[in-house]
Formats: C-alpha cells, sequence, structure tokens
C-alpha cells in the first residue's frame, strides 16, 4: 500500500476492533464519572503476542485520518446522542480540535509499549507521546474504535499503523433508542419523535424492495432474511435522506453488517471492492471476492451517495 507516496509492504491486520472505552477519553468527552486512565486494552495477551513483534512498538497516525474522523462526527458535536460532561462546549471543541489537528504534520510517528507488567489476561498499551494524548482527546467513547494495520516501511523497518474510526451501527443504535424511556411528561415529544422514525423506516424498507426484492450479491429474495441497508449512515443523514430509498440496498445481513463497517463498497461500474482492514483470512473465510454485481441497483442518485460512502464510510 501507499503511504505518502512510497510503498510500504502489507503484514497482517489487528482482528479485534479496540472500541475506545469512557475511561480512556479525556474529562470533557466522557459520558460516565470515572477516573480517565491513558492505558488502552487492545485484546487478550495472547492475541497480542501473536500480532505485535515485541513489547516496544513504532506506531503512526495520519493526519488526513484523524481529520476525516473529526468530519464525520461533526454532527455528534452539534447534536450529541449521549450525555457528554462537556456537551455544552461541544461545538466549540470541535474547532479547537480541528485546529489541533490540522497543526500536525502529515504523517505522525509515536512510540508506544505492551503494558506486558499489568497481571491478568488482559493485554493494555500505552504512550507518553504528545499524539497519543491527543487521540485521547479528540475520541469520542463507544461510538469510536482504533483499528491497527502492521506494515514494512521501505526500509523494511516494521511500524503499527493506528487509524481512528467511527462506529455508525453505535450511532444508530443510540438514535433509534432515544426515544425508548416511557411515555411521562418528560418523554411524549421523543416517543413522538421515536414513533415516526419508525414508520419512516418501514416505509423506507419497502420502497427499497419494490425496487430490488431480493439481495443483489448473494440473490436471497426471503424478505425475513433481508435489511434495508443505508449507503450514507442514518446518523449522518438529513430528515430527507433518512428516508430516502435511493440512499439505501437490500442485502442480506453479512453483506449488510460488511457494507455499514465499511469492508466492502462498490464502484460505479458495480464491481465491489474489498478493504484491506479485513485480514486475508477473514476475506477467503467470508469467500469475499472483488467481481461486478450486475443486479446492483444503481443509478445517478446511489452513485451520489455511494461516493460519500467510498470517502467517508470504507475503509481503504
Amino acid at each position: 500500500m501507499r503511504i505518502l507516496n512510497e510503498e510500504w509492504k502489507f503484514i497482517d491486520v489487528f482482528d479485534n476492533q479496540v472500541t475506545i472505552p469512557d475511561c480512556f477519553v479525556t474529562p470533557k468527552n466522557k459520558i460516565g464519572k470515572g477516573h480517565g486512565e491513558a492505558k488502552l486494552y487492545l485484546g487478550n495477551k495472547e492475541t497480542l503476542g501473536q500480532f505485535f513483534e515485541n513489547k516496544n512498538l513504532n506506531c503512526f497516525v495520519l493526519k488526513s485520518d484523524l481529520l476525516s474522523y473529526l468530519q464525520i462526527l461533526k454532527l455528534e458535536y452539534k447534536h450529541p446522542t449521549q450525555n457528554y460532561v462537556g456537551a455544552d462546549e461541544f461545538k466549540e471543541l470541535f474547532k479547537q480540535r480541528i485546529i489541533l489537528v490540522d497543526k500536525l504534520d502529515d504523517i505522525v510517528f509515536f512510540n508506544a509499549t505492551i503494558q506486558s507488567q499489568i497481571t491478568g489476561a488482559r493485554g493494555y498499551i500505552n504512550s507518553k507521546d504528545e499524539i497519543y494524548k491527543i487521540i485521547r482527546e479528540i475520541a469520542l467513547p463507544l461510538v469510536s474504535y482504533i483499528s491497527l494495520m502492521k506494515l514494512s516501511m521501505p526500509n523494511g523497518k516494521i511500524v503499527y499503523y493506528f487509524k481512528l474510526f467511527v462506529d455508525f451501527e453505535n450511532i444508530n443504535d443510540l438514535v433509534f433508542n432515544y426515544g425508548k424511556g416511557g411515555v411521562d411528561s418528560q418523554n411524549i415529544e421523543k416517543e413522538a419523535k421515536f414513533i415516526i422514525t419508525r414508520k419512516g423506516q418501514e416505509k423506507y424498507r419497502q420502497s427499497l424492495l419494490s425496487e430490488c426484492p431480493f439481495c443483489p450479491i448473494t440473490m436471497v429474495n426471503d424478505e425475513r432474511l433481508l435489511i434495508a441497508s443505508h449507503i450514507k449512515p442514518y446518523a449522518l443523514c438529513d430528515e430527507k435522506e433518512k428516508f430516502d430509498p435511493k440512499n439505501g440496498f437490500i442485502l442480506s445481513p453479512l453483506f449488510d453488517k460488511l457494507f455499514d463497517k465499511g469492508f466492502i463498497t462498490f464502484t460505479e461500474n458495480k464491481k465491489m471492492i474489498i478493504s484491506n482492514w479485513l485480514t486475508p483470512l477473514n476475506i477467503k473465510r467470508l469467500g469475499l471476492k472483488e467481481q461486478i454485481y450486475n443486479h446492483l441497483p444503481l443509478d445517478d442518485k446511489r452513485k451520489s451517495y455511494l461516493d460519500f460512502h467510498f470517502k467517508n464510510v470504507f475503509k481503504g
């Protein structure tokens, strides 16, 4: 793969999605009252031992990734779905964090250490470098996660690529559960919005099914096994886009999950593209192939939504 116009050799991807916990982020991003801690849980120690070369890690992040991450979360900063401690300051914090990240070099290297001194089976990393602190500052809990890729630089040095992603599925869950608190006087308005949203989703699904009553990848046509999958994530849509049937495909559950998570996308000529953030072994296990699917319903409007998916959701 190319990093800043140099060819770096892909080695492997860390199987686990590292969810950003509330305890890891800085105080104003928290939704709980727990004390912050710099160490980040990655998985069990055995898994870490299979992926990392040693306990001292040479790592890097890309400024473009961090800016993209913040832009995708702009709506969350404007209209928080969670009770962040600093929610009232989020609009200003967004501006400050954009400026902070924009001052970084295009690629920022940092050192991290596997916390092997901690007893038990849980494996952690930590770092004292400034960029690690910035990650803790801009990351929002529960709706964000980090993926890791092992690469070899042109000089043969092993490095670990840290990329911060938005978990659209978790944001959607928070949005859809927003009104589920009973219908007392404080929740009537929220409950009404929730009911309207659900009705809109049902109409959206039926419109999609009338246009393409089967999954264009698997050809499964049992409606009980099909999902109306948004192309532009629901959490990022305006009111019209949320229920626009052109902003969606009918997919079977596996491909709905892969598409929502950004592990696959499609080109304008209906060819599936597979993310390199999936391990080659899992790509083989899933039987994924980069080929053209002629039954994929594509018109100019869907292509516009797909362009958004490619640029903001797909893990390229």
